[in-house]
């Protein structure tokens, strides 16, 4: 497969805190990256200032010939793109806390509100239909770029990407399994090392882990080491730790019981979940309707003020690198590696390493249909994504992940369609809906809450 020499990459969304920094980062640090090109984009003109200058400071700082562009209209950046990072969202703090606490009114309760339940329905709905049009302009200026989705509901997105714009080459990301470090966290869970930062591509070897599922949703279907089950091992790890777990601090509602709730999951269903931040916001279990062990509460909802102040703590962060009360060398400490950069930096440099990655199944989950959406282990170079085999997907966590893909599909089809009914449809299947009334009731005063961020076809005929 050919490499690329001098890749441009182009960062849709630039201002994003929890990507444009570390996009920077990695960009300059990469030996395969920081001769090409960076793009950053966004439409706040603030932001874009303020990561263009910063991308700048440390390109002086190091020496590097990475070039930076800056555009508040993407398709003066699309031309000659090799990789598009799709990383932008519609005042996403803000409406994700009206979505929870509109839905937390009629019964659901959900802790980010980004990806299940009605929270990432309607952010989907706000984020698609740009992320399509976005895809058309690929489509139209570097047909043969790469699109990575990074937005959440990142399931729906890349699958409506792959679905609706067939052309298009694309997959999607989340940073949850950031590989090696998610690696490196069981084997130290397993007592194979006692620190991650012990994990050696020797070790990674004879650990035998296999994780999938839908993209926030994902199981440990296998974890040997040397041909030794140590499942049971990383889940009684959970157990312990439950019982001192930190329960948040400044992390929220994402960050509480989790480890409790992994191991009662593991219980239930014989498998541990990997992303419990997000996986208890999957399951009826959290949602307060029935009783639940002490140490469980309900969900606690998405908290909007506390991350309004994180993300100004960070911007001001920003702001002390770029007026010089902080040195850049002290950013090129504290940052580090993004999931997307490490992923492009290994296709470029052809470094065959693999990553896990939300893509069609195409048998790598024996009985889940090939194009299931699903997060894998993949081999990844310029062709593409290649899962590897995982084997079967068990009973019970099957029929769950059906259900979701169900809901994440029907939303897909929904948006790009602009169906009210099929809206409705996925709503219904949604595993958090109890009641069709209360479901109802949250379309229509989402509808109404969300409306500046939606397009204007939902409101052409009170359909609603």
């Amino acid at each position: 497969m050919t490499k690329v020499q001098q890749p441009k990459v182009v960062v849709i969304g630039a201002g994003s805190l929890f990507f444009g920094r570390q996009a920077i980062w990695q960009m300059v640090h990469s030996p395969y990256l920081n001769t090409g090109t960076l793009a950053l984009v966004d439409i706040d003109p603030r932001r874009l200032e303020q990561m263009g200058r910063l991308a700048e400071k440390v390109v002086a700082e190091t020496g590097v010939r990475l070039r930076i562009e800056v555009a508040s209209d993407w398709k003066k950046a699309l031309p000659d793109a090799d990789f598009i990072v799709l990383s932008f969202a519609v005042d996403t703090v803000r409406y994700r806390g009206l979505d929870c606490q509109i839905s937390e009114k009629h019964g659901v309760r959900m802790c980010s509100g980004d990806t299940i339940g009605p929270g990432g329905i309607f952010r989907a709905m706000r984020e698609l239909p740009v992320i399509m049009n976005c895809a058309a302009d690929v489509e139209r200026y570097c047909p043969k770029a790469w699109v990575i989705n990074y937005i959440n509901p990142s399931a729906v997105n890349g699958m409506a990407l792959a679905r609706y714009a067939p052309r298009l080459k694309c997959f999607a990301l989340c940073d949850s399994l950031h590989m090696p470090h998610v690696k490196a966290r069981y084997a130290a869970r397993a007592g194979i090392i006692t620190d991650a930062s012990e994990w050696t591509e020797e070790l990674d070897t004879e650990f035998d882990l296999r994780i999938a599922g839908v993209n926030h949703f994902t199981w440990m279907l296998k974890a040997e080491w040397r041909g030794h089950d140590v499942s049971r091992t990383i889940a009684e790890s959970l157990r312990l730790s439950a019982a001192t777990e930190d329960l948040g601090g400044d992390r929220g509602a994402k960050a509480l019981h989790n480890d409790t709730i992994a191991w009662q999951l593991y219980e239930v269903f014989g498998y541990v979940p990997t992303c419990v931040a997000h996986t208890k916001e999957y399951l009826r279990f959290y949602q307060g309707h029935g009783r639940l062990p002490d140490a469980i509460p309900p969900l606690s909802i998405w908290e909007t003020d506390a991350r309004y102040a994180r993300h100004d703590l960070m911007w001001r962060q920003v702001e002390e690198f770029n007026s010089g009360a902080a040195p850049i060398s002290r950013f090129m400490k504290t940052l580090g590696p993004d999931h997307a950069t490490d992923i492009i930096e290994n296709m470029v440099g052809g470094l065959s390493q693999p990553f896990y990655i939300n893509t069609s199944n195409r048998g790598a989950v024996s009985n889940m249909s090939d194009d299931a959406f699903l997060e894998l282990l993949c081999d990844i170079d310029m062709g593409g994504p290649r899962p590897r085999p995982v084997g079967e997907m068990p009973r019970g966590l099957r029929g769950l992940n059906e259900l979701v893909l169900d809901t994440h599909e029907l939303t897909a089809e929904a948006i790009v369609k602009a169906d009210y009914g099929l809206l409705r449809r996925a709503l219904m299947t949604d595993p958090l809906t109890n009641s069709i009334a209360d479901a109802d009731a949250i379309l229509r005063e989402l509808l109404a809450a969300d409306r500046d961020a939606l397009p204007d076809h939902w409101f052409a005929e009170a359909v609603w």
